[in-house]
């Protein structure tokens, strides 16, 4: 098995990206090409292990789950250290996020910096994590006894994480899993290996032991090998609900955390302040090019205001540039294949038919799809009732409060939805009534900030992220007891 010093730096953006485990960055037995999204040009090739390299690497995992011992402040001081450099290597990850996953330098900037924060954070909790006194002798004939419980980690995480936050996202399962204590086992999108890859580095000469951390490459057939192997403990999973649910089949009763797909709504009340609401709006229904479980995909409309939002709306999202991701006058970049940007594109087309209007669109140019805003979009149509995943958001007029809730909870999704309104009565009512993971109060559905428990409810999956919130899913409670008497 041929290998290369990871810790000195095997991962550089020009070459092949690898497989890596037991500290090393390990060629597969075969590959496959990795795209420029919006040149379509291939760029370096992504290595998959056979089975035996899979066992081999979990082998690695296991051993350093076992032996290599860290404690609370140990892991807490090379999260910290590789946060730091991820900032000193940033024009490295801005490459690869732009070539890879197509965002634009603005995009590729804000995931950088909120990826340094969630390692910060994840570093923070490490060194705090910590349990609880039981006040034992509060019970009935339990003199001279004490106890209290342990936060333990669980072994291997198994991170499973899709393209289009192929860092934050990342960060946000291995950072906590590290956190915890545990040994982590990546396995990214094949659409961008690279930044995973890249991370394991910075992770690894930040002090990591190097086969506490695997990075593997593949598809269904490789999760399904991770699965099988009794000794990956626990699944942190984001992704489509279809496959969540087949990774949950191969869980069993083991430990998973799912975030899964949506549809998200933002809803304008009449009393809203519509001109600070329309830049937030535009900003979360086109960043990353509407590839964002949260992006804005209905905007739900109180009718009293509905002409003046549509009057405002419409420059703001023409004024949103598609092209070049490294042009910085970019706004919206190539979604991720040129598959993708056939079926919005038909989707798009259909609802035409059916009767909506387009305010703002142009033609497909390959992977490009313009910002899109339409108008008056049958319910029934894919762009009505389906994730679009793209750049595409639908203005839909409601009479009330509860007509925005019934559409809010009509899906059978529940991740996020925004509300903006003056009233704190209203305010209140949704925030009890939505059947969401996640409300925010004048803000648009993708207003995450990282610090935040974030998940979602149905079809949206379970569990949560945000540092604090999954280092206690992916470590266990152990009660403790003392009898001193």
């Amino acid at each position: 098995m041929k290998t290369d010093d990871f810790q000195n730096g095997a991962m550089s953006s020009g070459s092949d990206t690898k497989l890596v485990f037991g500290g090393k960055s390990v060629v597969g037995t075969s590959t496959l090409p990795v795209y420029d999204k919006f040149s379509r040009h291939v760029v370096r090739q992504v290595h998959l292990p056979s089975p035996a390299q899979v066992r081999d690497a979990i082998d690695a995992l296991q051993e350093s789950y076992e032996d290599d011992l860290l404690t609370p402040f140990e892991r807490g001081e090379i999260l910290f250290k590789a946060a730091g450099l991820i900032e000193e290597r940033a024009e490295e990850f801005v490459e690869a996020l732009r070539v890879e996953a197509g965002f634009p330098v603005s995009d590729a900037r804000g995931e950088i910096s909120r990826t340094v924060e969630t390692l910060r954070l994840s570093a923070e909790e490490a060194r705090r994590l910590a349990g609880d006194i039981v006040p034992v002798m509060g019970a009935p004939g339990q003199k001279g006894r004490f106890g209290f419980t342990l936060r333990v980690p669980l072994g291997i995480v198994a991170a499973i994480t899709p393209f289009n936050a192929p860092l934050n996202t990342v960060a946000h399962k291995v950072g906590p899993a590290i956190a915890a204590g545990n040994a982590v086992l990546l396995k990214p999108s094949l659409h961008t290996p690279t930044p995973s890859n890249l991370l394991a580095e910075v992770l690894v000469k930040a002090g990591l032991p190097g086969r506490r951390i695997a990075v593997l490459h593949g598809g269904g057939d490789l999760v399904k090998l991770i699965a099988e192997d009794q000794r990956i403990r626990f699944f942190a999973f984001t992704g489509s609900t279809e496959v969540g649910a087949i990774i949950q089949q191969y869980a069993g009763l083991r430990r998973t955390q799912m975030e899964l797909g949506s549809i998200a709504f933002t809803y304008v009340a009449d009393d809203a302040d519509i001109d600070k609401a329309l830049p937030k709006i535009v900003n979360a229904a086109y960043r990353k090019a509407g590839q964002v479980c949260t992006s804005v995909q209905m905007l739900l409309v109180h009718r009293s205001r509905m002409t003046e939002v549509e009057k405002k709306l419409t420059p703001l999202v023409s004024a949103m540039a598609h092209g070049d991701p490294a042009d910085p006058k970019t706004r919206v970049g190539p979604v991720i294949s040129p598959e993708a940007a056939e079926r919005i594109e038909a989707w798009v087309e259909q609802a035409v038919r059916g009767g909506a209007r387009k305010l703002v669109g142009g033609k497909r140019q390959g992977p490009l799809v313009p910002a899109t805003l339409l108008a008056d979009v049958p319910e029934d149509s894919p762009v009505g009732c389906k994730e679009v995943f793209g750049p595409v958001m639908s203005l839909v007029p409601v009479a009330s409060l509860d007509e925005a809730l019934k559409r809010i909870n009509g899906t059978p999704y529940g991740l996020a939805a925004g509300i903006f309104t003056n009233r704190l009565g209203d305010a209140m009512r949704a925030v009890r009534q939505a059947e969401v993971g996640n409300i925010f109060i004048n803000e648009a559905s993708s207003a995450r900030v990282d610090v935040m428990p974030y998940g979602g409810s149905k079809d949206s999956g379970f569990g949560r992220e945000g540092p604090r919130s999954a280092i206690a899913e992916m470590t266990e409670e152990r009660m403790v007891s003392f009898t001193t008497d």
